[in-house]
This record gives C-alpha cells, structure tokens and sequence, in this order.
C-alpha cells in the first residue's frame, strides 16, 4: 500500500487516504449499534481483537476499503494524524483479510494525480455477484445511522452542549419505576436544524439534526426536584431508559456501551439500544436521540438514579485498551 505522502505507481497500489478501528470498544457508529452489528455491515466475523479499515484510491481513482488484523498499527497512524504528524501507513499485505470497494464513511479528501474518486467497476469473473460498494449513509433522512451520528457529535463537543443547556431548558430525569414509567423534571428537548452545538447534533459532512433547546419544564434546579416529581411522558425516551437499566441484569452484545476517557476521574459512556442512542459523563448528566424523533436530543438530568445507573454501566463497558 502507498501512503498519505507517496505517488501511486503500481496498478494494485493503493493510495492511503484515512484509516478507522473496527473493534468493540471503537467502531464507525454509522455500521450498527454495536460491534457484531458493524461487523455485519462489512461480511466480517465478529473477531474479539478486531480490525483496522484503511480508506483509499487505487492507481485508477477508484473507492477502495482494505480490512486488516494488524489493529496497532492502524492505531498509531489514526493517533500520529490527530496529534498532526505524517505517519506512512502501510499494512503488510499479509495482514489484508478482504479488500471491499467503495467506503463506508464519508472522506472529504481525494489522492492528488489521480481520477476522482468512484466505485470500482463489478468484478466482471464474479457474474453479477459482487459485493455491492460501500458508501456512507444519506445526509438528507433522519434514521439508526443518522441518530449515532448525532450522539458522536455530542460526545465529541460535550463541553458546548453541556454549557448551552445550562440555564436555557430543564431536563428529564433518569429514574424509572418498577414498571417502566420514568419520573423527573419534565421532556425537554433539543430541537431544530443549525451547524455547530448551538445548532445540534450533527453528521460527518457537516450536516446538522438538532439545534436550539426547546421545550421544557421551568425551575432553578430542574436536576435535583424536590418533592413527587412529575412522570416523563415521552414513550420512546421512557423506554430508553429502561433498556438502559435492563443491560445491567442482561448485557447487551459487546460495543453497545462503550467506555472512554473524559476529564479527571469521569468517564464518557456511550449507550447504544433499539431506536435510541444515549451519551452520558458519568459525573455528569446524559443525552438521548430517538429514531422515532428526528433531529431531537432529549437531555436527561441526574435525579435519584442516573449516578448509580451511569457508574453500573460504565462497570460492564468495554474500554479502548
């Protein structure tokens, strides 16, 4: 394989371009809502070590997404790039276990001299069978891919989300009844359609779903209510947050709630279940996305059980090693 800094001179050459982890405790989110899941996205046996995909062109422009086994050393290219520094990745081609055409994530950026980026023409030996390529999720629906996106992008700018809530809307709390039923301060929700966390939540070409915090109950501390409080009367956030309880007696399949690292002694979870996707501080409050609820972020204040909630999930979550 070529790297991000070398010409393309071999037909079977490939121009690296971007790189991504396949593993429990990180994987593109747009693939499924854990790690099997994603790995059925791609035709891949759900390998507990886990895979690296690198992004690129070959000596004809065309899409190409190569999996491989050797998973450090796609972790140090992907951390050389965020720190900013050139790292030449270049798998050993015995580490290749498929190459798929097309990508599955969106790459703003194209190899220079080469024919811009498209999909590779069908295998014409395959008969009409290949795979069908790759390609990141539409921009322009609201759906499962849409939805974990938006919960990356939270998790990515916390701080702005966090800071914008403050003092703007009251929050639901976490807690939920024996049968269900949640309690807390009320449904408030995030709403509407902007760029940036005064916008809301958004994809990876800049597309936002979400956007000015809307309706919710009014009070100076809507995370600590005194006396009964009211039952949250959203079904679907309702439901959320019990299957979030439910993962403590029934785990989930591994990457469904992940673990990261945050500020001090706090953690970053993110929660993945059926039409929902939760991202939490476990010193700190969370925030939900429905399928059934597009381009709205529910924000869900501490209460009586979020702290236990949040510190039981974090037990079970898988971490980046």
């Amino acid at each position: 394989m070529a790297g991000t800094g070398d010409a393309v001179t071999d037909d079977d050459a490939l121009y690296v371009l971007t790189a991504a982890l396949l593993t429990p405790a990180q994987f593109p989110t747009v693939l499924g809502d854990d790690y099997p899941a994603a790995c059925a996205a791609l035709a891949l046996e759900p390998y507990a070590e886990g895979y690296g995909l690198v992004l690129g062109q070959d000596a004809g422009g065309a899409r190409w997404t190569v999996v491989v086994d050797d998973v450090s050393l796609v972790a140090v290219a992907i951390a050389a790039w965020d720190c900013g520094m050139e790292y030449d990745l270049s798998p050993d081609d015995r580490s290749m276990v498929c190459a798929l055409p097309g990508w599955p994530l969106a790459v703003a950026v194209a190899a220079p001299e080469l024919a811009a980026p498209h999909d590779p023409p069908p295998d014409p030996d395959a008969g009409g069978s290949g795979p069908v390529p790759l390609a990141p999720p539409a921009t322009g629906t609201w759906g499962p891919a849409q939805r974990r996106m938006g919960a990356d992008e939270i998790a990515h700018q916390w701080t702005s989300w966090r800071e914008q809530l403050d003092g703007t809307t009251a929050s639901a709390s976490s807690d939920v009844t024996d049968d269900g039923a949640g309690s807390g301060s009320g449904t408030g929700a995030a709403t509407g359609t902007g760029a940036g966390p005064g916008g809301g939540a958004g994809d990876q070409d800049g597309q936002r779903a979400g956007g000015e915090h809307g309706a919710g109950a009014e009070g100076a501390d809507a995370t600590a209510p005194t006396g009964p409080p009211p039952v949250v009367s959203h079904v679907g956030l309702r439901r959320a947050l019990t299957q979030a309880h439910a993962y403590l007696d029934a785990p989930p399949p591994p990457g469904r709630i992940r673990s990261s690292f945050a500020t001090g002694d706090a953690r970053m979870l993110r929660i993945d279940g059926p039409g929902w996707s939760m991202v939490a501080r476990t010193d700190d409050m969370a925030f939900v996305l429905l399928d059934d609820e597009p381009g709205e972020v529910f924000p869900v204040g501490r209460g009586a059980q979020l702290p236990g909630l949040l510190e039981a999930l974090d037990a079970i979550a898988v971490r980046p090693v």
